[in-house]
């Protein structure tokens, strides 16, 4: 089965850059993790810094193998301890951006087995796909940290334009481990950053204390 469906230009001719971005920012972020705060909470459920760094590294090599082409090791999407990750998400970053910058890649189909397992999904859609990963995990990390996020306001605009049609509310987003949870209100004045978050199931106010 081949998705036919992209993101409607011209997002789709930029996607490519805004998730650069996204990404190159998220890494800025993680380089700040002090030795001693990979056992923090995060605001992904039960994870912490060290679990959450894990999942963001594994992601970026899963969508680096799918934008390769052809078929993709399930293996490759899979968490696994990371004994130095900072150096491991710096490596994954650099991985996936080569990828993702590779000539043809956006006439490219992607798996993304975790979505479907033998469903073949646009290249600009997968891709935005990523960009709301990295933006929001990003926030993640930052929250955890005590950090602004600082995304810029199109990073943000971008990411909630996609999450807004192809992040369904359902039961997935209910079952443990699911990266983002049910739509919450957020308290007082929201900013576009903080409907986003919110959106996804974060509480733009959360804190580590």
């Amino acid at each position: 089965m081949t998705d036919t469906h992209s993101v409607a230009d011209p997002f789709a001719q930029g996607v490519q850059q805004l998730d650069r971005r996204a990404v190159l920012r998220s890494a800025e972020i993680v380089a700040r993790i002090r030795d001693d705060q990979w056992d923090v909470p995060t605001p992904c459920g039960a994870w912490t810094l060290r679990r959450l760094l894990a999942h963001m590294t594994a992601q970026h090599l899963g969508f680096a193998a799918a934008a390769d082409g052809g078929p993709v090791d399930e293996a490759v999407w899979r968490e696994t301890p990371l004994e130095d990750p900072r150096r491991a998400y710096a490596d994954s970053v650099s991985r996936v951006l080569d990828a993702f910058a590779a000539d043809g890649v956006l006439d490219r189909a992607f798996v993304l087995p975790w979505i479907h397992p033998t469903m073949r999904f646009a290249a600009p859609r997968a891709i935005g796909f990523h960009l709301v990963d990295y933006v929001v995990h990003g926030w993640d990390v930052a929250a955890s940290l005590g950090v602004p996020a600082a995304y810029d306001d199109d990073l943000v605009a971008a990411a909630a334009e996609v999450a807004a049609e192809e992040v369904p509310v359902g039961p997935s987003r209910e079952r443990p481990g699911a990266a983002f949870g049910p739509p919450v209100e957020p308290a007082g004045p929201a900013s576009a950053e903080d409907r986003l978050l919110a959106s996804l199931g974060r509480d733009p106010r959360w804190s580590p204390k």
